[in-house]
């Protein structure tokens, strides 16, 4: 008498699937991320932007840095010509990032064109912190997938919630777009050669403002950051870091773990 296969109970890849340690990664920064869809939401509406123009920013720019760069020109009075500017200089960094998955995860057909369009800092982060090929894809597709559904869903919330709030000018919100994407950059500066520049670019920025038409003064900082970095030296491993690193925790655990091991040996 032959011994039966296991049955195969409904939902067991699944429950294999949050089992990996890169899909939990992937799935927590979606819903950190995809929370910030509600700021700009809102901020878009409140810069001008109409529903229908602001929810079709997230689902074919999907880039929050270049998003929140977009509508603080717009917010200024700048022309959709120098916002767009302002939004490609800010997203060529997701091509760098597709050259390195592309190599990394080696999709083929369909994949390759949905990859393309889900690759940003987190979905990089999650895979490329992973050593195992199945696992860095598994990151990938998690984060990105996540962060692209739950980053349109809550836009759509902050654009409705926005939208009830009048004229921006009124509220102060004019530059609450610039704001926000200021503490979004930030705390990414990793070293003292990109603060640097980046006062540097602020500085030039302030000095533009009274000179050139309004969304110039972003591409002017743009230059001097380019001319900055293209004569500078700087160390390898200081630069414009991902909004979240997902294996600080895990190496945190690590460690702890790695000395408790330690002290009983």
């Amino acid at each position: 008498m032959g011994v039966e296969p296991p049955a195969v109970r409904p939902g067991s890849e699944a429950v294999k699937l949050l089992d990996s340690p890169a899909v939990r990664v992937g799935l927590s920064i979606s819903i950190a991320t995809g929370l910030y869809g509600v700021s700009f939401g809102a901020l878009s509406v409140t810069s001008g932007l109409s529903f229908w123009q602001t929810m079709a920013l997230s689902p074919l720019l999907f880039s929050g840095g270049s998003q929140f760069a977009f509508i603080g020109v717009v917010a200024g009075g700048g022309s959709g010509i120098a916002a767009m500017s302002a939004a490609t200089l800010l997203g060529m960094r997701n091509g760098i990032y597709g050259m390195q998955l592309n190599a990394l995860l080696r999709p083929t057909g369909w994949r390759r064109y949905v990859s393309a369009q889900l690759t940003i800092d987190e979905s990089t982060a999650t895979s490329t912190g992973q050593s195992d090929p199945a696992e860095q894809r598994r990151g990938f597709w998690a984060a990105g997938i996540g962060i692209y559904v739950l980053w349109n869903f809550f836009t759509a919330v902050g654009a409705l919630a926005g939208s009830g709030l009048g004229d921006p000018k009124q509220w102060g919100l004019d530059g609450a777009a610039v704001a926000a994407f200021l503490a979004l950059l930030w705390p990414r500066l990793k070293g003292r050669e990109p603060v640097a520049i980046a006062v540097a670019c602020a500085v030039a920025t302030v000095i533009a403002v009274p000179f050139v038409p309004a969304g110039v003064p972003i591409l002017v900082a743009a230059v001097v950051a380019a001319v900055i970095g293209w004569f500078s030296h700087g160390r390898s491993d200081e630069g414009l870091e991902p909004d979240v690193d997902p294996y600080a925790e895990h190496d945190h655990h690590g460690a702890k773990r790695a000395a408790a091991a330690e002290g009983d040996s």
